[in-house]
């Protein structure tokens, strides 16, 4: 194994680029955060702060920010961050100025909506060649930014480069695990945030402990249908990336989905939620790819399906309810 990348830039400087800016800097990394917000670089650069996405945090002095997406394209290692939605223009403005064979890794989770495509499948598309690393994992950008405990997975098909990007990323309080399978990485990490939204919608609504135990449960087995359909392997569905990330985002109210949920489950309108956020909640936005996946490889997703229709405003919360607490008993691994 080659020893460890010297400079990391990570592309998008959202609550989780730079909190893995933060990660790569305390490892001893020469760190570049591409952040496209004028006030971002002005913060990061002068205050050693992020103003918009993690105010309140001091980050370390070797995080150096830069609207230049050719200057930070010179780093060894790239950490692709953007929302799913727009990874698509972020890798397409980064091609003409990657150096070839320079490492990327997709630290998005979601599915691109009208695609359906992973974030795999989109580097591919916009960038052949490249071997896809993907981190995914359980952690909050708040809680990883200061240090605290977190474990994550990297997935690549080349375990010299997984390997690599654990000696360049890895602490002791940000422990990667590599793996290489790349889709049940990436199918853990979207289904999740779908999950979370239901989640949310039970706390709001107060419906009690159980039906969230009852949510993750039955979202883990619809997160597996969907894995195991396209490919992943069982293990890693059951691992960080899947089960791991699915416990903790369903759990917690600082999940930017669960939150959304449960303002929905209080009976607040989704564009008065929206209008006060600046992070974007990624389940809502891959819920309509996740159910469209769903349909194309034939498993039944229903928790899925009625995230999709309430985000979507085709539904009411009440009447989703009622219609999951329906359903037709079964045997539990039906």
């Amino acid at each position: 194994m080659n020893g460890a990348y010297r400079s990391v830039a990570v592309l998008g400087a959202g609550a989780w680029g730079t909190a893995l800016a933060q990660v790569a800097a305390a490892a001893g990394r020469d760190v570049t955060l591409w952040a496209r917000e004028p006030e971002v670089v002005e913060g990061v650069n002068s205050a050693h702060e992020n103003p918009l996405f993690l105010p309140g945090i001091a980050l370390n002095a070797k995080v150096r920010a830069t609207n230049s997406i050719e200057e930070a394209a010179k780093a060894e290692l790239i950490l692709a961050v953007p929302p799913a939605q727009h990874m698509r223009a972020v890798l397409r403005s980064l091609r003409p100025h990657l150096r070839s064979g320079a490492p990327l890794v997709l630290c998005a989770k979601g599915v691109e909506r009208g695609s359906l495509a992973l974030m795999t499948d989109v580097l591919a598309e916009e960038i052949p060649g490249v071997v896809p690393a993907v981190l995914s994992g359980p952690g909050f950008a708040k809680d990883v930014a200061r240090g605290l405990p977190t474990a994550t997975t990297i997935a690549s098909p080349d375990p010299d480069l997984a390997q690599r990007i654990v000696a360049t990323i890895g602490l002791p309080t940000f422990r990667p695990y590599f793996a290489d399978d790349l889709i049940g990485a990436e199918i853990g990490g979207a289904v999740k945030n779908v999950i979370a939204i239901a989640c949310g919608v039970a706390e709001g609504r107060k419906l009690g402990d159980g039906a969230r135990a009852a949510l993750i449960t039955r979202g883990f087995a619809e997160l597996t249908r969907l894995g195991l359909a396209m490919g992943a392997k069982a293990e890693t569905l059951s691992g960080l990336c899947g089960l791991g990330d699915l416990v903790l985002t369903c759990a917690s109210l600082t999940s930017r989905n669960t939150s959304l949920g449960a303002a929905l489950g209080e009976g607040r309108k989704l564009k008065d939620i929206l209008a006060e956020r600046r992070s974007v909640a990624e389940g809502m936005e891959s819920a309509p790819a996740v159910v469209a996946l769903a349909a194309k490889y034939n498993v039944e997703m229903p928790i899925c399906a009625a995230v999709d229709a309430i985000v979507g405003e085709r539904i009411g919360i009440d009447e989703a309810i009622t219609a999951l607490l329906s359903r037709p008993f079964k045997a539990e691994s039906a």
